[in-house]
């Protein structure tokens, strides 16, 4: 769902990067006023963990495929502030570093999935939580509330586009919310079922008044940012080659071609594939685990740069 160069006018692009910039400021004071010292190693792991499974198509029907965002995943476990600075992370690392998301678009990349996907999907997801008590209604509310996410920032995508003039709104919003609401039940079910492997083997990242000493957390992160490791590198070669749920209907109606012959600003490594190597696997590979630790790294100095250092951690 990453909007290229090209796709939107300059008045979208520009308004949707002014609403960004000030969710993001807001997400960043919630931070630094409520994020106990304890969680910052693990807005590093969220980083990393979403950055290598967003790297993961799977194909979905009518040769399309999705990813997960992971907004909503990050915001029940961390919050829906420290979800948006995660979210963010991972969206400058893919726009500057793959040339997955226009620099142009990134503003509004940014709102789609580092604000309205988070926010949204936390919220249906307590509302379920609220109807369903207990570990049921924790997981199904994930599983909902996933859906949710990436319905509602397709159905934002497409705002945008009709906005930019680029296609008519009655023809994109069901396009895009169609083919999302299929892709939005892998996000569900990928959610729900990283939540209830935390729920078994670290409840208390999802209950404060369970929250354990700070070693533990620091464990649990670098144990998480192990798994991101090895999903972008053993699994993100294989991801399905299909076109995602935006460039299919880009396609189909007839707009793929307004997207920018090249990035606006160079990347360094186009298309997840380090330049250089001859194997397509080996170069995948390469790039998913510098993309990972590049994530991870940047995640994890802005969480460090936000929290004050003498906060208590039991806080």
């Amino acid at each position: 769902m990453h909007i290229p160069d090209g796709f939107l006018d300059l008045k979208t692009a520009v308004g949707s990067a002014v609403v960004a910039g000030a969710g993001l400021a807001t997400a960043a004071r919630a931070v630094t006023h409520s994020l106990p010292q304890r969680k910052v190693p693990l807005l590093g792991v969220a980083a990393a963990f979403i950055f290598a499974a967003q790297m993961l198509n799977f194909p979905v029907l009518g040769g399309t495929s999705g990813h997960l965002i992971g907004g909503t995943l990050a915001a029940l476990l961390l919050g829906v502030a420290p979800a948006v600075i995660v979210m963010t992370a991972v969206l400058v690392v893919q726009c500057f570093v793959f040339a997955d998301g226009g620099v142009t678009a990134l503003g509004a990349n940014v709102f789609n999935m580092a604000l309205a996907a988070p926010m949204i999907g936390y919220a249906a997801a307590r509302l379920v939580q609220r109807a369903v008590p207990g570990q049921r209604g924790m997981i199904a509310g994930a599983a909902f509330g996933g859906w949710c996410s990436t319905v509602a920032a397709a159905t934002s995508c497409a705002a945008q586009l009709a906005l930019s003039g680029i296609v008519a709104w009655h023809l994109v919003l069901p396009a895009m919310a169609g083919v999302h609401m299929l892709i939005g039940v892998g996000e569900g079910l990928i959610t729900a079922l990283v939540l209830a492997g935390v729920l078994q083997m670290r409840p208390e990242l999802l209950n404060e008044s369970q929250a354990d000493k700070k070693h533990k957390d620091s464990s649990m992160a670098m144990i998480g940012f192990v798994v991101a490791l090895g999903l972008a590198v053993f699994v993100g070669p294989f991801a399905s080659p299909l076109p995602d749920g935006l460039e299919r209907v880009a396609e189909t109606l007839g707009f793929a071609s307004a997207a920018a012959d090249a990035p606006v600003v160079p990347a360094p490594i186009p298309e997840y594939e380090l330049p250089g190597l001859r194997s397509p696997v080996l170069a995948v590979a390469l790039a998913g685990a510098l993309g990972t630790v590049i994530v991870f790294g940047l995640a994890l100095l802005l969480a460090r740069a936000l929290v004050p250092k003498n906060r208590s951690t039991r806080n």
